[in-house]
């Protein structure tokens, strides 16, 4: 009993410094974020209590609702194309060769780098009117001499293909995954008459359904979360076609000094993601192969 009771003090003491953190940079703060949403708080002075009337007002909030659709267009955009191009590069680096280590280095970089402010910063220089990709244009003579960033049509699509870009993390559990699936399956289903494309929709796809939803979680809540592309890139613009909702909740809070709004649009988004989590975790079953080896 008493060795019990000096492990059960040793793993206390070890686990306390976790503990601390999780209650100081966690609890506490979502604890005191849920009360100032229901507050009108400026950082600055003392917080009064305001009730609903944060959330009411989300309701006819037209910068509210325009962030919103930036932020679902560029979510549901950039998502599925990240993890199929994440997907292919994964199948093509799946092959053994002396390269194939530099090669996976190289194309996970980019997610290490690309959240980065110098990126962004040299990712809106290549969009400017006089950037980069019009330069590479007009060599094939197609002369786009637009602002790429400053056009409501394509702005955001600069950012989808950032966000796209940084497909390393994503790529590196898929061909951890595609190793795991036994090459006999292959060969049993070759010998069967089986095709290329037939293994892949029959075989490797079924197989990785639970990692791509591992990666669809994941990058869903990152796609919801996005802020560094819009505020260090287009700033929100043009016509508030990339106001991410991050970014409004940044300017309630820096530059409208409007705290208490800020912590009620980030409830809602919390309520929200946690929504599209349950909705994934609840429709998992009707598309996920958990018998397989994968």
């Amino acid at each position: 009993m008493k060795f019990l009771f000096k492990d059960n003090v040793a793993a206390f003491v070890c686990a306390l410094p976790f503990i601390i953190g999780f209650l100081a940079f966690l609890v506490v703060p979502m604890g005191m974020s849920l009360y100032y949403s229901f507050t009108d708080f400026n950082i600055l002075s003392d917080p009064v209590w305001a009730g609903l009337s944060y959330y009411r007002r989300m309701l006819e909030d037209r910068r509210f609702w325009a962030s919103v659709r930036a932020t679902f267009y560029f979510a549901f955009a950039s998502v599925p194309l990240r993890l199929i191009f994440a997907l292919l590069v994964a199948m093509l680096l799946l092959k053994s060769s002396r390269m194939v280590g530099i090669y996976r280095a190289a194309y996970y970089l980019p997610s290490i780098l690309g959240g980065s402010v110098a990126v962004a910063v040299l990712w809106g220089r290549m969009f400017a009117a006089n950037g980069t990709v019009n330069s590479i244009l007009e060599i094939f003579g197609l002369n786009r001499n637009i602002s790429w960033i400053g056009n409501i049509r394509w702005a955001i699509w600069t950012l989808i293909l950032l966000a796209v870009w940084q497909f390393g993390s994503s790529m590196l559990i898929f061909l951890a995954s595609l190793k795991q699936i036994p090459d006999s399956l292959y060969e049993s289903s070759s010998i069967d008459g089986a095709g290329k494309v037939r293994q892949f929709f029959s075989i490797t796809l079924p197989l990785l359904t639970p990692t791509i939803f591992f990666n669809l979680v994941m990058q869903m809540i990152n796609g919801f979360l996005a802020f560094t592309q819009a505020f260090l890139i287009t700033g929100g613009g043009p016509v508030d076609r990339t106001y991410f909702f991050t970014l409004y909740m940044y300017d309630q809070v820096f530059r409208f000094n409007n705290a208490g709004y800020a912590s009620a649009m980030a409830w809602v988004m919390l309520l929200f993601i946690g929504f599209m989590t349950f909705v994934l975790f609840v429709t998992k079953r009707f598309w996920v192969y958990d018998g397989g080896y994968v």
